[in-house]
């Protein structure tokens, strides 16, 4: 039995966080420990909230209001946070925790900024590892901050049970500047800053929004009244317990249908793929392998073969390579 699993399972947030820096760490032994820590959790299931949102909607500021609301009525609440990596150096600001200051001090939330690493989908490599950590922890509700909003951020879809998108007010064309992609994923689009001089503002974008989810294919997962567009202000609270309500009686509803536990069986699924697809690659960082990976760039980049046939020939090789 792994020294962090009973303290972990008991709720102790050193060991959690240290639970997540084990699963993050691509070192090979780290990686079988992490598996061996992952296979012995118990089953315990909170609701996991993605959160998406365009630059300068107030994400951190409606996540520390909305959590602190949430561990107010008695629940705990463990925020992943997943800030953008620089391509060059690879690190990242990990700002979240000094913006949720208020939050990270509540013994109920738990707080874990991730840098994604160049992780495209706007998630970090390991974030539904970390999530089964957190639920194991006795943390009843999840929020999945995602890196931004864009066509890629939707990968946060595969591991959450409810995907809300939160979006300024503006002026002008404001939904042009939404992909439909994630405006199709999303469960609740939360209108923020609706409080003061951006009130009128927030309701009639409210409005616009409300009109396009009206024009978009209904999903079977959905009762008649989802997808929907609410107003919020995370600096007044306006209309935060009836976003948290909205909320729960989606996740309600598709418990009783039976989407709840569908849904997350498919997640299984995409991230047993996508587990089995990292593997593969993790594959071609090997010595022989790389070797002859760069072999085959070379006569790419000369011209002696075509990236198609470059690409059949690893294949080829990988299988036989598995036969001996």
């Amino acid at each position: 039995m792994d020294e962090l699993l009973n303290p972990l399972i008991q709720g102790d947030r050193r060991a959690l966080s240290r639970a997540i820096t084990l699963i993050e760490s691509t070192r090979p032994d780290h990686r079988a420990r992490a598996v061996a820590l992952l296979s012995s959790l118990p089953d315990r299931q909170a609701l996991r909230i993605g959160m998406s949102g365009t630059p300068g909607v107030g994400k951190s500021t409606f996540i520390e209001a909305f959590g602190t609301m949430l561990t107010e009525a008695g629940l705990k609440v463990a925020v992943l946070a997943v800030d953008p990596s620089s391509t060059r150096s690879g690190g990242s600001i990990l700002g979240d925790k000094t913006r949720m200051e208020l939050l990270s001090r509540n013994p109920n939330a738990f707080i874990r900024p991730t840098p994604s690493s160049a992780q495209l989908g706007g998630v970090a490599r390991r974030t539904r590892e970390a999530i089964r950590l957190c639920e194991a922890a006795g943390y009843d509700v999840v929020l999945i901050e995602t890196v931004g909003v864009g066509q890629s951020e939707t990968l946060v879809a595969e591991m959450c049970d409810l995907f809300v998108l939160l979006l300024a007010p503006a002026g002008g064309d404001e939904l042009q500047g939404v992909k439909r992609g994630i405006m199709e994923m999303a469960d609740l689009i939360l209108v923020n800053k609706a409080d003061g001089d951006l009130l009128s503002t927030a309701r009639r974008t409210v409005a616009d929004y409300a009109g396009a989810l009206r024009l978009l294919r209904k999903r079977p997962q959905d009762p008649e009244r989802f997808p929907k567009a609410l107003a919020v202000s995370a600096l007044t609270g306006d209309g935060m317990r009836k976003a948290w309500d909205e909320m729960q009686e989606l996740a309600d509803w598709r418990r009783e249908h039976g989407h709840f536990d569908g849904n997350r069986a498919e997640q299984s699924r995409h991230w047993f793929m996508a587990e089995l697809r990292a593997g593969l690659l993790a594959r071609l960082e090997t010595h022989a392998a790389k070797a002859h990976l760069e072999d085959l760039g070379e006569r790419v980049a000369s011209g002696d073969t075509s990236p198609a046939d470059a690409a059949h020939q690893m294949l080829d090789w990988l299988q036989d390579q598995g036969r001996k």
